[in-house]
């Protein structure tokens, strides 16, 4: 769980956002603060020509977004006046819209979601690359079809019909297996090797790594479950399902004061997550356009891990013995050594005996970049919990997933040097993981992957 934050933007600030700029026509994108740029997932009137009722149009809320007083005073969103069939209109988080084509996938950039699903599915037997290459095409054609608000087929479960896109966004990635299966083991990245064994790893092999991998994300349990099933039932023969997670974060406007994400150990996590308006923004998170392989240009490769936190052991801590082991202030997610969460840690300073005021087994000192050789990656994540075991421990924490242009030198560095002597490994245990390839987003007319499978 490395000290970098995850660019977002506030329920509060898209709304005002939307009052001001929205036009009778127009559909509203997600826009991330500090976006990749508007050619990266921008929102577009136009809807995929499949034939099928846009619920948006069924339940006439294309209209522009106000602002209205709710019963307790509070601004809330609303969509433009009811058509005549008197349909309610729908919020603005309901009409938030993610564009599938871009240069990147959705999904990585996008602001971190309230509802999230990571599924591993593994091909089926005798399935090879003409299969693949067919299953992905559904996959897309079914992933734009549900970000734009459409329904997912003409057979569709209808489980979300009255609910808008919410920020829907689906992501594709290769694992390492795929390639022999698919016998594209020349085109399989040097990137893609295998993890090394860490010292904090307890992984279920079962829950770990796999051919496929699909991250689906919104603002809404039902739209983000609409599009599980949807994919689910598209991978027909073709592929099973090696694992599944189900995760949570905030909800849009759950906060007066909007901050990066809280885990549930209660802390800031996420404070220096590299911004895409940083120069080497890009460097970091996605291969270049000339990159090796070059059906990669523009991809970048998630690693994903299910750490379980130990919170019985974690709540008996007090407050001050927590902090130390983060080296940030629960409360703000201020470094110790003073200011507020963006101020840079003085990892040199010291109380009134001389002692640290950063510990150096903290959590937050040992993550950082420059400390690691510069090494870094993008942090999105999602909380999970999965009941109580027959001990009744919870079974709960972070599902981590992190986004660079090569885990050599971005996650690996830092898992090694958390590995060495990190406060916070007593009280977290890492119980699966995966690596995946996730190829650059596909053009209009073309699926994810095609420039790999058509190869």
């Amino acid at each position: 769980m490395a000290d970098q934050s995850t660019p977002g933007t506030s329920s509060a600030a898209r709304e005002a956002a939307s009052a001001k700029n929205a036009s009778p026509k127009a559909s509203r994108a997600t826009a991330p603060e500090d976006s990749a740029g508007p050619s990266d997932q921008t929102a577009s009137s136009e809807t995929p020509s499949t034939g099928v009722m846009s619920r948006r149009r069924l339940l006439g809320t294309a209209g522009a977004t106000g602002l209205a007083l709710g019963a307790g005073g509070a601004a809330v969103g609303y969509a433009a006046a009811p058509s005549a069939d008197k349909t309610v209109p729908l919020a603005s988080v309901g009409m938030d819209t993610v564009m599938f084509h871009g240069k990147h996938q959705p999904g990585i950039t996008t602001a971190l979601q309230a509802r999230g699903h990571l599924v591993a599915f593994d091909l089926a037997a005798g399935a090879g690359r003409r299969e693949a290459a067919a299953l992905l095409r559904r996959w897309s054609a079914t992933a734009e079809r549900l970000m734009a608000g459409e329904s997912a087929s003409h057979d569709d479960t209808d489980v979300a019909l009255d609910a808008g896109p919410s920020s829907l966004t689906v992501t594709f990635g290769f694992g390492h297996s795929f390639f022999a299966r698919t016998g594209l083991e020349k085109q399989r990245p040097v990137a893609l090797d295998p993890l090394p064994d860490f010292s904090s790893d307890h992984l279920d092999k079962r829950r770990s790594n796999g051919d496929l991998w699909v991250q689906i994300g919104a603002n809404d349990a039902l739209v983000a479950f609409h599009a599980l099933r949807a994919l689910q039932k598209d991978a027909g023969s073709a592929a099973r399902v090696r694992w599944q997670m189900n995760g949570f974060n905030r909800s849009p406007g759950a906060t007066a004061s909007p901050m990066t994400a809280r885990n549930l150990m209660g802390q800031i996590d996420g404070t220096r997550n590299p911004k895409p308006s940083e120069p080497d923004f890009d460097g970091r998170v996605f291969v270049p356009g000339s990159g090796d392989p070059a059906w990669m240009a523009n991809g970048s490769y998630a690693v994903v891990r299910r750490i379980r936190m130990l919170l019985d052991d974690w709540e008996k801590l007090s407050g001050k013995a927590q902090e130390d082991v983060i080296g940030r202030r629960k409360s703000t997610g201020a470094p110790l050594s003073g200011g507020t969460e963006k101020t840079a840690m003085d990892l040199d300073k010291t109380d009134a005996d001389g002692n640290l005021v950063v510990p150096i087994n903290a959590h937050a000192r040992i993550t950082r970049p420059d400390q690691n050789g510069g090494a870094a990656m993008l942090r999105r994540p999602f909380s999970f919990h999965d009941g109580i075991d027959a001990d009744g421990v919870p079974d709960a924490g972070l599902l981590f997933v992190c986004w660079q242009a090569d885990p050599l030198r971005g996650f690996v560095p830092v898992q090694r040097k958390l590995d060495r002597g990190d406060a916070l490994s007593d009280f977290v245990r890492h119980e699966s993981s995966g690596l995946f390839a996730v190829p650059g987003g596909a053009a209009r007319g073309e699926y994810v992957g095609q420039r790999l499978l058509e190869s």
